[in-house]
């Protein structure tokens, strides 16, 4: 099969699984949003404890305050969202065990969030966030693309340190 025929095929099976789905905007969000998630639990957890404190540069964060700043990032939306607002102290967090724990406690907020919606509360107005008022499924979306910024920039520290992304493995 040629790569023509191949992308025609994906595509054919794309427009069938949105024709399947009731709710097809939050479900490829999930999709979205479950992939860096996924992504970057396994990066933290992987990176060993001693490199958490590892800077590429001086003046950069280090792999374990890029963590914790997912951590931090992804509770205040989502925490808001649930109708329950929560914060996390990033200062607190001084382990790895910390720092995972704080990922894995903020994500888990999200999943809630995120497996709830539907693609007529994804259009629902939120007051919070950066820019005013956006729809939940824009500030999700925003909180997706800035958490695979942040992964992304994640991949290099562990590269650095001869890791490979768990994004790679397989590869």
């Amino acid at each position: 099969m040629n790569r023509i025929s191949t992308t025609i095929l994906a595509l054919s099976l794309a427009g069938a699984l949105h024709a399947q789905t009731a709710n097809p905007l939050s479900t490829e969000l999930k999709v979205a949003y479950t992939r860096v998630k996924t992504n970057f639990i396994k990066a933290a957890e992987k990176m060993p404890e001693e490199q958490y404190l590892f800077k590429p540069t001086p003046e950069m964060q280090s792999f374990g305050e890029r963590v914790a700043h997912i951590a931090v990032s992804s509770m205040g939306p989502c925490s808001a969202l649930s109708g329950t607002p929560k914060s996390i102290d990033a200062k607190t967090l001084k382990s790895k065990a910390d720092v995972v724990s704080a990922l894995k406690d903020s994500f888990g907020v999200c999943d809630g969030v995120i497996d709830s919606l539907t693609d007529a509360d994804a259009v629902t107005m939120f007051a919070g966030g950066r820019g005013g008022p956006h729809s939940k499924l824009a500030t999700l979306y925003g909180l997706v693309a800035h958490d695979n910024e942040l992964y992304g920039y994640i991949c290099v520290y562990m590269r650095l340190k001869g890791i490979v992304p768990p994004s790679s493995e397989g590869r």
